[in-house]
């Protein structure tokens, strides 16, 4: 009996180290940086999470939270006329606003759609009407799309001290 118990432990441990689990994470390394253009500060290493987890934890943030993280995700839309700031896709249909530490740099304004890691403070907060507005008329949204926008609505934003963008 005690063989039976030892040989289906063994099992439960051997299947339960082969499951394929998604990972929540990856770490920076050389080989990747490689892949990537840089801008702002040097993202060198670190653990970077990837949109969907980053949704959780921006949907457990109230206004006035905020948290230092760095994530990977898809340029939706970016500004067309400096490059200014981009909206990452998360889960679910929700983005992120991303703007950059002091205005201290730019990036590209044809990268929508590409991958990106960011780093910087993740926070919560409500856009007026008017910034809506703003944003819509830089990211070269009609006339009509802009007049539609007339509540204030609760955003996901981080200010990024770093930025890699896939080559």
């Amino acid at each position: 009996m005690n063989k039976n118990i030892f040989f289906l432990t063994v099992l439960v441990v051997l299947f339960a180290g082969c499951s394929d689990k998604k990972k929540d994470s990856f770490a920076i390394d050389e080989t990747l940086l490689k892949e990537y253009d840089d801008f702002g500060a040097k993202i060198s290493s670190g653990e970077v999470l990837y949109a969907d987890l980053i949704s959780e934890k921006y949907e457990n943030m109230t206004p006035g939270d905020t948290v230092d993280i760095a994530f990977t995700g898809t340029v939706n839309a970016v500004c067309k006329a400096k490059g200014c700031w981009m909206k990452i896709a998360l889960n679910d249909g929700k983005e992120t606003m991303v703007k950059f530490k002091d205005y201290g740099f730019f990036v590209p304004k044809d990268i929508e759609n590409d991958t990106v890691i960011v780093r910087g403070k993740a926070f919560v907060s409500e856009m007026s009407v008017e910034d809506q507005r703003h944003f819509a008329s830089d990211a070269g949204k009609s006339e009509a799309e802009i007049t539609a926008i007339t509540q204030p609505k609760k955003t996901y934003s981080l200010v990024a001290d770093g930025v890699l963008v896939k080559k």
